[in-house]
This record gives C-alpha cells, structure tokens and sequence, in this order.
C-alpha cells in the first residue's frame, strides 16, 4: 500500500498509474472547460487508508473506463486526489482545495469522522458529496445537507443483519459485546446490532468497551472469563488493527466462541493476522465479495483491473470506489449537467445496479437512507466465503 504525503494524482484516460504520480497543471483539467473533474479527498495515508487507498484504485478504474467510452457529458473526465492522511481537519482542507480548483463532485473518506468534512465543504460549494463506505447513519442529509450521500448501507442495516443472522441462523441466544470507543462508525454499528438482537429475544450478557490504540485486552479477557455462564458469541464492533489483536488474544486464551463483527473485518491484513490457527468462526457483513458468486460482473470487472494494476483485486473497498465513479456519471448524464441540486435529485430517484449490488437512497427529508443489502461472509482458516446477500427483515430507526 503507498504511504505518501500530500500529493495530487491525475487520472487521465489510459494512465496506468497509482496515487502520487503525477501533478496537475494550469493548462489542465476544469480551468480548459474540456473536462470534469471530480475530487478525491481520500486518505492515502494513515489508520484510514486500508479502506480508502482501494476506493481510490477502484474510482480510477472507472475513469479510465469512462473516459474509454466518451467520458461523462461528451467531456473527458479527470480524477484529482489529495490525501487527507486520516486526519479530519486535512481532509476538509484538502476537499476545499479540491473544489477551489474546479471539482464538480468530491469523493469523501469512507467513515463520518473523517469523511465529514469534505462532505461539509461540498455541501458549502453546492456540489454533491459522497463516500464509498461511511456507513454511520449520520452520514447523509440530515447531519450533511441535501447534496451529501454514502454508497454504504447505514450501521442500522449492518447492525441488523448480523443480529438475525447470529440469532435466526446461527441460533446464538447469548452474546457479549465489545465496543471500540474509537469513531462513531465502531459506537453506533454495536448500537444497532444491539438494538435488533434484543429485539428478536437475545441477550446481551454484557457491555464491554475498547480503545483503539490502547493493544491490552486483559481487562475485556478477565471479564468475559468470569461470566457464569459463556455466551453463545462475542460481537466485538472495532477497527484494524487492533481488531486482529482482540481477535488473537481472545482465542490465545482460551476464548473459543464465535466472533462476529462488521465491514472492518474485510481487511486482507486481518486474515493475514489471524491466518488458520485463529481466522476460523468469524461472520461479517460488508459491501461485496470478490467473485462471480456475488455478482456475475465480477469476472470482467476484476480482469479489467488485473490489466490496469498488473495485480488481482485485494480488498473489497476497491469495489465501492469504482461504483462510486459510476453512480456520479450515471447521475450526471441524466441530470444533464454536473450541477450540484440536479444531480441529487436523480441520484435521490433512481436505482443504481452496482458491483456492490443495487441502491436507492430515499430523499433529502428522509435523510438520504441507503437501501441496500449486505454481503454476508465467513471467515474459514482465515479465508473468507460468501454466505449471501442479506437484507434484514426489520431496520431499527436511525
């Protein structure tokens, strides 16, 4: 994965090129009126870019693909990132610079604490913002305004569907949860999870709480070893890397249940870290699957980057980038201009058939709610399988 400073990366038609290659001119991009240019203020960088250097990697895929089939509106389209390096006040800064030079759209990080500024600063501008993955539900019209959308199904959908699954599926009645403290994303997924396991009829047996950064679960470990009783899993709502860490002590000591958690576990790093002796009775949901089994684009799709990147696709997080490239033009080209209102305003009224399946987002009063389903997966011997696609029969209130 790169690990850069701020640097811009232009993404022109047949450039084959990682982030960092390549500065922008005067001459080029929105100042010559032949383009359109959308702005990615993704963290390359940082605690972040696991999730957001894929997304960047996807979203260049679908403008060389683009640019190959006419481009969006008859122009060629160029794609411009800085690194916001996981540092919220960066990418709000880095999102304002993008737009002050010509930006018809900004592609925010893929989480609220960090993507929320740049979406802000879109909102600012009267353009539309939008995130792979950040899927807090404050991430959308309410907290953002009107012109600001996520890809991602909210933590109310994630939330719930591992809740029905672990308890209509799995039958686990019982289950001890951990919280990460870290961002909104890893509070308010066990929220819902909660939320939707106690109202089947589960149990939450106890409330524990984590700090990302803190690598000692010692205390989490006494507590669950002094239950009376063990709970049938252990829902643990956290963030790589120290969710391998967790995971790994957890089974170091004897711990043997279960774990089940959210989109974070997609992460190649966390089955690397865990591997066979600890990567085994894990569920997750998340945004999409690499193979044909979840989508029978897949193939064409992942071949078309094998030939731009000279590397099979690694992380699921490249999927919802290239979708989110493609959800912009499909919006452009319908509203008939890039501007900001227009655009919402189809994005709030079509369906979009996605790599990571099919979106409707309800409209700026309702929040911009994401309908989508969930990829459901297990994690075998530290390899991941694909369970299904899942949407829970009951979404609890945001």
């Amino acid at each position: 994965m790169k690990r850069m400073g701020a640097i811009v990366c232009l993404v022109l038609v047949g450039a084959l090129m990682l982030p960092g290659c390549a500065a922008k001119t005067e001459s080029e991009g929105a100042a010559t009126g032949d383009t359109i240019m959308i702005g990615a203020a993704l963290c390359q960088t940082g605690i972040q870019a696991p999730l957001d250097e894929p997304a960047l990697r996807g979203a260049q895929l679908a403008v060389d693909e683009l640019n190959a089939n006419g481009g969006i509106l008859g122009k060629q389209v160029e794609l411009v990132a800085l690194d916001g390096k996981s540092d919220p006040v960066t990418v709000g800064n880095v999102a304002k610079q993008l737009i002050d030079d010509g930006a018809a759209a900004i592609i925010a990080p893929s989480d609220f604490d960090f993507g929320g500024p740049a979406s802000r600063e879109a909102q600012k501008a009267g353009i539309v913002g939008i995130s792979p993955c950040a899927s807090s539900p404050l991430y959308g019209s309410a907290a953002l305004g009107d012109k600001q959308f996520t890809l991602s199904m909210w933590n109310t959908t994630m939330g719930a569907v591992t809740a029905e699954y672990a308890f209509n599926e799995l039958g686990f009645k019982t289950v001890y949860v951990i919280t990460d403290d870290f961002i909104d994303y890893t509070k308010s997924l066990s929220k819902y999870f909660i939320v939707r396991f106690e109202e089947l009829g589960g149990t939450v047996v106890f409330e524990d709480t984590y700090t990302q950064g803190q690598a000692d679960v010692s205390a989490q470990l006494a507590r669950i070893k002094a239950l009376p009783e063990k709970p049938d899993f252990i829902y643990i709502s956290s963030y790589m890397p120290d969710l391998a860490l967790m995971i790994r002590t957890l089974r170091e000591s004897g711990v043997t249940q279960p774990v089940v958690g959210g989109d974070a576990y997609d992460d190649p790093s966390l089955f690397e870290a865990l591997g066979t002796q600890y990567g085994s009775d894990i569920y997750f949901d998340t945004h999409g699957y690499l193979d044909n089994a979840a989508n029978p684009k897949y193939g064409d799709w992942a071949a078309a980057y094998e030939a731009k990147f000279n590397a099979a696709p690694e992380a699921v997080w490249v999927m919802p980038g290239y979708d989110v490239v493609m959800t912009l033009a499909q919006a452009m080209e319908a509203a008939g201009t890039t501007d900001g209102e227009a655009v919402a305003k189809v994005m709030e009224t079509t369906t979009f058939d996605l790599l990571t399946g099919q979106l409707q987002w309800s409209d700026a009063a309702s929040g911009h709610e994401p309908n989508k389903a969930a990829a459901m997966v297990q994690l075998t011997d530290g390899k991941p399988s694909f369970i299904g696609w899942v949407v829970p029969e009951k979404i609890p209130a945001p």
